[in-house]
Order: structure tokens, then sequence, then C-alpha cells
């Protein structure tokens, strides 16, 4: 124990040394020099990627086991361990900060040595310097950082993108109810901003289904790369210190336990050294909160008002507005949706820069981006579940507001072209616009047509497809 301080830390020893570690931690001198040397913000190590390594050391310690290179207690024991970690029992001991080695050496050192303590003091063994099993040599044995951090990011990009696209299919869900519930609803189209010809609130929102449907699909296409996995390929793609099965059947484990179809690399060297599916994947990412924003936002402008805005949708109202104007309500949901939306698609611009950079055998930019695929993930599933529920689902039409904005069109008079020309139905337009008339006042009074005819061709009904 430390001298002089009640006893509140232990001794610690590696490659450089002793170090101090605080006397109840579970982890060792690596992690312990690494939380003094990295002090930088306030961004952890994200969870899920910690869990994924304890999943890994967990695969490993049974591989270890059956390929006869780890005795049984001590695979057991690492098991039994790394399956606490994994299930989050420990998450208070890893304190280490993202902005650390590019490898993620001291957040896996982190994972070994924490599993290290606790399966020697499940073999009744001493937690410290005098543990019964040892981080690298056993808990890590057959792997490397450099490996196994890749491996990580892959599996928990995965099971992060299960719960995304549960989200994205009940986004998509709610969508389609609302189409369906407006299919009758006529509306004045825009392009431009401006005026258009008419279309259904239900064409517009079976319109935003099926660009998340793009993305949806765009996502479960780059998922197939992202479950090729670097393990077996240790330091540099070679394989050094590991068994020729070992990567194949750990991938075999963490498929069967995770129920993914996990499997190795084709290629180890660009495993670690590249990490194109990352980009691939968080590109589709993007393109959802690309598809996000423009939904959100022309909800937001069809809901403006209430008095001097579109204010053809009324939003659900959630909660006050503002600290100085009584009763003002704020699309606040499209707020926050449009918010994580931009924040993912700076973090693409940062994760592309970063898998970039891979020099020779290996990417020195990882704890990036596995940070920003993972947060990423997270922003976009709980911002679809907000926006969907108290949002989209609670929608509801003004429909007087429509019907006078659309009465009052005059891209309407698009419906007069084939009978009188578009010069003529031009004219029509600009009268009406100028005078401030009608279109049917103004087709009258300009002439060359008739009430009745008027009538007759202008059904905004009729106008909502090709002419039969």
């Amino acid at each position: 124990m430390g001298a002089g301080n009640g006893n509140l830390t232990r001794i610690e020893v590696d490659g450089f040394g002793p170090i101090e570690v605080p006397r109840d931690a579970l982890w060792g001198a690596q992690t312990e020099r690494s939380r003094r040397f990295f002090d930088i913000g306030t961004q952890r190590m994200p969870l899920p990627l910690i869990h994924a390594m304890a999943e890994i050391k967990r695969a490993a310690a049974e591989v270890n086991l059956a390929l006869g290179l780890l005795d049984e207690r001590k695979a057991a024991a690492i098991a039994r361990a790394a399956a606490r970690v994994a299930a989050g029992e420990f998450d208070a001991e890893f304190p280490l900060s993202q902005w650390q080695t590019g490898s993620g050496t001291q957040s896996h050192m982190n994972v070994n040595e924490v599993i290290a303590n606790l399966a020697s003091r499940d073999l009744g063994g001493e937690v410290g310097p005098k543990r019964l099993v040892h981080p690298n040599d056993d808990v890590n044995l057959g792997q490397s950082s450099n490996d196994v951090f890749p491996t990580a990011m892959h599996v928990a990009t995965v099971l992060h993108a299960r719960p995304l696209l549960r989200a994205l299919d009940d986004l998509r869900a709610v969508l389609r109810t609302r189409a369906a519930a407006f299919v009758d609803v006529l509306k004045i189209g825009r392009t431009h901003l401006q005026d258009a010809t008419p279309v259904t609130l239900g064409q517009e929102f079976g319109g935003y289904e099926a660009q998340l449907a793009l993305a949806d699909e765009a996502l479960r296409q780059s998922l197939p790369a992202v479950h090729r996995l670097a393990i077996g390929g240790t330091a540099v793609g070679t394989g050094l210190n590991t068994h020729a099965q070992f990567g194949a059947r750990v991938a075999a484990r963490l498929a069967e336990r995770l129920v993914a179809p996990f499997a190795v690399a084709d290629n180890p060297f660009a495993a670690l050294a590249g990490h194109e599916p990352l980009v691939a994947l968080h590109g589709a990412l993007k393109g959802l909160a690309v598809a996000l924003i423009k939904i959100g936002n022309d909800i937001r402008l069809m809901g403006s008002g209430p008095r001097a805005g579109i204010g053809e949708l009324q939003l659900p109202e959630n909660e006050p507005g503002s600290s100085i104007m009584p009763g003002k309500v704020n699309p606040t949901q499209v707020e926050a949706l449009t918010m994580v939306c931009t924040q993912v698609i700076g973090h693409d611009v940062a994760l592309g820069i970063a898998a970039s950079q891979g020099q020779f055998e290996l990417n020195v930019y990882k704890p990036l981006i596995a940070g920003n695929a993972l947060d990423s993930l997270r922003l976009l599933t709980d911002a679809m579940r907000s926006f969907g529920a108290h949002c989209v689902a609670g929608i509801e039409v003004d429909a007087t507001r429509m019907r006078e904005l659309l009465g009052r069109s005059l891209m309407l008079v698009t419906a007069l072209t084939p009978h009188i020309g578009y010069d003529r139905a031009a004219t029509i337009a600009k009268h009406a616009h100028r005078h401030g008339l009608s279109l049917r006042e103004a087709a009258l009074a300009v002439g060359g047509v008739s009430g009745d005819d008027f009538d007759r061709w202008v059904r905004p009904e009729q106008m909502l497809g090709p002419a039969r």
C-alpha cells in the first residue's frame, strides 16, 4: 500500500516501474498511467466499446481453452469475469479518456487489467501485483490491441445498429400511418418555397417515408462489411503469436453468442490499417440525417404560426416555449432532431478524415472513429424515437387553413394550360396577383374563359397525377 496516505493506494509495477493505484480499483498500472497523462476533455471511452472488448475476451478465453493454450480454471475465471464486465457490472472501473493513444491500447489494457483482477479474486487470489491471472499473458493471450480494438469497434457498432434500425422502422411505420390518414387532405404544393400545383398531405408524408426507406436500405447494405472482424491479425496483420485457428474461432463464438454473422476479415492488413466499413456505414447514417432534416424542416414550416405562418399543421404542444412570451409553443422536437442530425453530419466529416489517416500497418485514429460512430447511432436512435412519439404521431391538420391557401393559389392556373396555352394562362395568373383577385376573377376579367369553363377545368382534386 502507499506510504503515508492512510493506505488509500497500492503499488503496481509495469515496464516503467512502480506506480500508485487507488487501493480498491480493479485496474492496474497501465490504466493508471493513462488516467494521469491523458486528462483531456470529458468524453470517456464509450462503454459499448468496453463491453464489446469484454465479449471478445470471454470468447478468447474459451477458444484458448479449446486450443489447449490456457488451463481450465483460469479460462473459466476469465470468461466469468469478462461476462460480468460485458454486462455492465463494473462500468466505473473504466475511467479513461477517449482522447488517448490512437490504437486504443490503454483502454484495451484497462479491460485486460480489470478482468485479470476479477478472475484472480474469483480464484481466491488477490487484486494487484500478486494476482493469480496475468492481464497480458492470460487475458490477452493470442491478441493485440491492434486487432482487438478494431474488432470491438465493429462488434459494438453492429450491436448498436440494431436499436437504430428498430427506431427507424418505428418512425417509418408512424409516417405510413399518417400518410394513410392524410390521403384525401388536399393542400397547396410548394417548390422553391413558392406556390405550386396541388398535392395531398398523404402524398407528402408518403414521400417522407420513402426517403427513410432509402436510408434504411443503405444502412442494411453497409452492415455485411462491418460483420468482418480484425481478430487474429495481432499487431500488424501477420497473425504473429496467435494460433492459426484463433481468429476464426473467436469470430464464430461471437457470432453465436451475439446472434450476428461475424467472421474474420478477408484481409487482416486492411482490417487493421483501414476503416472503410465504418466509413460506409456512417455515410449511410449521414444520409439518414440528411433525410430527417428535410422531413423535420417541412413539418416545422407547415406548422409555423399559429397566426402569421403557414399554419397548415398543428404540432403537439408538449411544453412552454418562452420564458417571456406567455402561451408561446415551439416546434422543439424538430429542433432537437435537426440538431442531432447536424451533429451526425459533423461526426461524418471527422470520421472520414480520421479513417483516411491509416499509415502503413495501422490507423491510429481508432477511438475517434469508434466514438463518433457510436455517438451517431445513439443520437439518431433516441432522436427518431422522440420525434415519432412526441411530434409525428400527434400532428393534426388545420383543414380550414389548407382550403384557404389552396383556394388562393395562383398555380391552379396550370390546369388551364392544356385548354388556353401557357402564355394566356400566365397572363391570368399575373393579373390575379397584380390586382389581388382570385384566379377565377382574373380569368373572367382577362377574358377567353367562361365561368363554367373555369369551374370545369380548374379542379384541384383532379390535379394530383397524370391526366387520364
